[in-house]
């Protein structure tokens, strides 16, 4: 019964990082297409601190990408940009699945997204101090953690017998 209890949570955890990691996603669809500015203004200003921290928008300095290339068709800057944020929404919504359905290489991909960020934050909190820095740090550790848990407590991927291929963990 305990182990089957443990498993619940960490499944639970699992789906609340799934989510997180959609929401990422869909938070760089919503900026890059400039539609923050539906945002009201009161809260606009933390939002958009918000992303910027959490690394939500690789195209984070030009927030509207979408609207100006329509403005635009020829930059090709603009265009690169739209495209790193379409491959970053798409990299958190196939995480964000993958977590969903408790899949290991899902759990790989949010450790390593995650881990990534983590010296940069601490980078971050170096030149200044502010609780949404301390607050992506502690999220991106809290994440990298879970995920670290999840994998070791699964153990060593195994192939399986009749077929060669990864069990049903999903590797």
């Amino acid at each position: 019964m305990r182990t089957e209890d443990a498993r619940k949570r960490l499944d639970e955890g699992l789906r609340t990082v799934a989510v997180f990691e959609a929401l990422k996603g869909t938070l760089a669809i919503l900026a890059a297409g400039g539609l923050f500015y539906l945002i009201p203004h009161d809260l606009r200003h933390l939002v958009v601190e918000l992303v910027g921290r959490l690394h939500l928008n690789p195209g984070k300095s030009y927030p509207s990408v979408f609207i100006r290339i329509m403005e635009d068709t020829s930059n090709a800057q603009l265009w690169a940009i739209a495209c790193l944020v379409v491959v970053y929404a798409a990299v958190r919504f196939v995480e964000a699945y993958g977590l969903w359905r408790s899949r290991r290489w899902a759990e790989w991909l949010a450790a390593v997204s995650g881990g990534i960020y983590v010296p940069m934050e601490l980078y971050e909190l170096s030149r200044g101090y502010s609780w949404i820095k301390l607050g992506a740090l502690v999220l991106n550790l809290a994440i990298v953690c879970l995920m670290a848990y999840a994998l070791v407590r699964r153990g060593p991927s195994r192939p399986s017998q009749a077929t060669g291929r990864p069990g049903p963990s999903g590797s």
